[in-house]
């Protein structure tokens, strides 16, 4: 740990998840400054290592590259032993008699219980069944997948949250450790909003409305003269109002039709037709520049192309180049949120298996005689 403390200086995590969900909450605690130990085993190592992407002239991936960020790899063969926690009497009952300020967190793709607990999971499955996909595509086309890790970047971040909880409630309130079981479906599910409230007292089943919403109009994405998309937001009156007049017609917020808004939700057809049909006139730049003017909630849909090149991202440095030893500079999010006081930093990109062998089996006591018969028989 070197050159950035970080609040959570002192705070060990033993990382031995895998791919995305878990990984990615060990990661946020690693953004502030935990020392996290990211355990692999020695041929091959976390699947996140050739997940996707590749460097050319690299076989590892992209995806662990930002994935293994702030992580001290090292390499143990636990098919040497049992299978599972349980199998090596280290479940979390056992390991908290051992500790009993351990914090545990078990990510599954169901929780540990129910009648799917033992059912393999992975983020599609929960974007499936968290009734995100159900409400996700146009209407006339099928569910949606998203072309990201949803699922498991939503339950790393609820993943980072619990494990803040439960150290404060150790830490701050003088409680003991605790498990966490935290199920990727559960945390999709429960940003989708109030659709069980919904069902359960008016009847609804949200379906797929495209860049629509159920309740508040305009708001969507249109197209422009030149090939570019720009997204509006007018849920409220007073917004509403200023696309009218951005748009050149004032008038229509005296219109019954778009007067209010369950009217414009109401006559979104119409009320898109119009506001497409001004866009698909200019430019995207010049739609923008009048939005601006006229101070409209509204941007560009940007490509990763046009988040490296934005004025915003670069005055903010969301985007941190961090020197790696087997690409040069690594292009990765900077960590987030943002503290005044103790900000965290992405201090280096995943470095290669097993790269933190021996030091950290050094910091436990194992001498390096030990250490080569172990990389001898193949346990690291």
């Amino acid at each position: 740990m070197t050159g950035h403390a970080g609040p959570l200086e002192g705070i060990r995590v033993i990382d031995v998840a895998t791919v995305i969900a878990g990984p990615a909450a060990a990661a946020r605690l690693g953004d502030f400054g935990a020392d996290v130990i990211k355990v692999e085993h020695p041929h091959g190592g976390d699947t996140a290592r050739s997940l996707g992407w590749t460097a050319p002239g690299s076989d590892t991936a992209l995806w662990w590259k930002q994935i293994g960020r702030n992580k001290r790899p090292v390499t143990l063969d636990l098919s040497r032993g049992p299978g599972t926690l349980e199998r090596w009497n280290l479940d979390p009952d056992e390991l908290l008699v051992r500790n009993p300020r351990l914090v545990v967190l078990r990510v599954s793709g169901f929780g540990q219980t129910g009648p799917y607990r033992r059912r393999p999971g992975f983020g599609s499955l929960a974007e499936a069944m968290s009734g995100y996909a159900h409400m996700t595509g146009f209407p006339d086309g099928p569910p949606v997948l998203p072309p990201v890790a949803l699922a498991d970047e939503v339950t790393g971040l609820l993943g980072a949250f619990a494990v803040m909880l439960a150290l404060y409630h150790r830490d701050a309130r003088g409680g003991s450790g605790q498990v966490i079981d935290l199920s990727l479906i559960e945390a999709l599910f429960g940003i989708t909003g109030p659709v069980a409230a919904a069902h359960q007292t008016i009847g609804v089943v949200p379906g797929r409305l495209g860049n629509r919403i159920a309740f508040a109009a305009p708001r969507s994405a249109y197209p422009t003269k030149d090939g570019r998309w720009v997204a509006l937001s007018g849920t409220s009156q007073s917004v509403a109002g200023r696309v009218f007049a951005a748009i050149g017609r004032p008038e229509l917020i005296g219109d019954p039709r778009f007067s209010t808004n369950a009217a414009r939700v109401a006559n979104v057809e119409d009320l898109d037709a119009l506001i497409e049909q001004w866009t698909s006139e200019r430019t995207l730049e010049d739609v923008l520049e009048a939005f601006e003017a006229g101070q409209v909630a509204a941007a560009a849909v940007l490509d990763i192309e046009g988040i490296l090149a934005d004025p915003q991202y670069q005055e903010r440095g969301t985007i941190a180049y961090v020197t790696d030893d087997e690409l040069g500079d690594v292009a990765v999010p900077q960590a987030q949120p943002r503290l005044s006081s103790t900000p965290g930093r992405v201090r280096f990109a995943g470095r290669p298996l097993g790269a933190a062998n021996d030091e950290v089996y050094g910091e436990l006591g194992v001498s390096p005689e030990e250490l080569a018969r172990l990389r001898a028989e193949g346990v690291m």
